[in-house]
């Protein structure tokens, strides 16, 4: 009887320490919110979805819809013609990093390195998170291969200027 009351504790233990890990993936996470629409599609334009659903750990800086029509929308447009898939990579990599990063852990560095190459820059103002000119609305978005920040603002890498 003992071994068995064991047993079922160690179960429910176990059970109970799955329960909050997070069984989306990125993409899937962004896609149940519903407010990355624009950013969805643009992954799905850049052909990025299967690296985002991809093992990681990621972090993603990801750009509501309200963030999106902001941003310039004839840049927008041109960048999710089929000729320019290469600039709308590089404009949706540079909102991702290698490995996990939780807020907190932000708010002690001063940069990182995106996936496209380049450079992020953190600051905090007011106990608020910041990625280069973006605030973090929304942080540590727990998903089964990284965490999402919410921002609102998309972010724009020095050499995508050009393609206004």
């Amino acid at each position: 009887m003992k071994k068995i009351l064991l047993s079922v504790s160690a179960l429910l233990m176990s059970g109970s320490l799955l329960i909050g890990a997070p069984k989306n993936d990125i993409v899937d996470t962004a896609v149940e919110a519903g407010s990355f629409k624009t950013l969805i599609n643009a992954v799905k334009t850049a052909g990025l979805v299967d690296t985002l659903k991809g093992q990681g750990p990621f972090t993603v800086f990801a750009p509501t819809d309200e963030a999106f029509k902001k941003f310039w929308p004839e840049t927008l447009k041109n960048l999710l013609k089929p000729e320019n898939k290469d600039k709308l990579q590089m404009l949706l990599t540079y909102h991702v990093i290698s490995g996990k990063v939780k807020a907190k852990k932000a708010k002690k560095l001063e940069t990182a390195v995106p996936v496209s190459g380049g450079s992020l820059k953190f600051s905090a103002k007011n106990k608020e998170l910041y990625v280069n000119y973006a605030k973090v609305v929304k942080a540590d978005i727990k998903a089964s291969n990284g965490i999402i920040h919410v921002i609102n603002a998309v972010l724009v890498p020095n050499t995508m200027n050009d393609a206004k």
